[in-house]
């Protein structure tokens, strides 16, 4: 018996050729499916309930309820859900709110198709995936942002950070530096208290920007 699993993916846009575009792209991947679409936050709340998918992607820039506060809505009631942004917004601070709301990737629309599918993927396993962009977007906040002493961080967190960077999950940490996945999820909270902030990906845009890993 076949264990082949497709990736069940809904897309959430108010604009119907920007869907039209991504449903014929996704339409000719194999290990992906879509199973919804949506063309507002409220409506994505009742069609996410109905067809539970594994990965949201998701516009930013919505009428009546944004994609910052759809992507809070659906984390609460559906916190197994992976969400992308895919979005032409570039604010620093729109960008920053929706990765601390939980989103695990950002894209600009200016991204490949590629890198598009790439992020699915990438969100279905649990890793975090930012656009070359918004990558930029976010060390370029950091640089109004008051310089911060940062406590030294230990060999072994040192470590683990480095691995955060290239995108690693916790469990792929683990196996990694052969240690336990609780012991992993310890030394991220640590590395996010030291670094003073909220979220793994604020955590790799400072170590992008003050060089703390090799």
């Amino acid at each position: 018996m076949s264990t082949f699993k497709q990736i069940r993916v809904m897309l959430v846009d108010d604009h119907a050729m920007v869907r039209q575009g991504l449903a014929f792209f996704l339409d000719t991947l194999d290990d992906i499916k879509l199973v919804g679409e949506a063309t507002s936050g409220e409506e994505a709340l009742a069609v996410c309930a109905l067809v539970n998918p594994d990965v949201i992607v998701l516009d930013l820039l919505m009428p009546g309820l944004d994609g910052v506060a759809t992507l809070r809505a659906i984390r609460e009631a559906h916190p197994n859900i992976q969400l992308i942004m895919l979005t032409s917004s570039r604010d620093h601070d729109l960008v920053k709110n929706a990765l601390q709301e939980g989103a695990v990737g950002y894209l600009l629309k200016d991204s490949s198709i590629d890198e598009l599918a790439y992020a699915i993927r990438a969100a279905y396993s649990g890793k975090t995936i930012l656009s070359p962009g918004v990558a930029q977007i976010l060390i370029g906040g950091l640089k109004n942002e008051p310089v911060l002493e940062i406590p030294p961080l230990s060999e072994r967190e040192r470590e683990v950070l480095k691995f955060m960077v290239q995108g690693l999950t916790n469990r792929q940490i683990a196996l990694r530096l052969a240690i336990h996945y609780s012991t992993v999820k310890f030394h991220v909270s640590t590395i996010l208290s030291k670094l003073n902030v909220a979220s793994r990906t604020e955590a790799v845009a400072l170590a992008l920007k003050h060089n703390l890993v090799t």
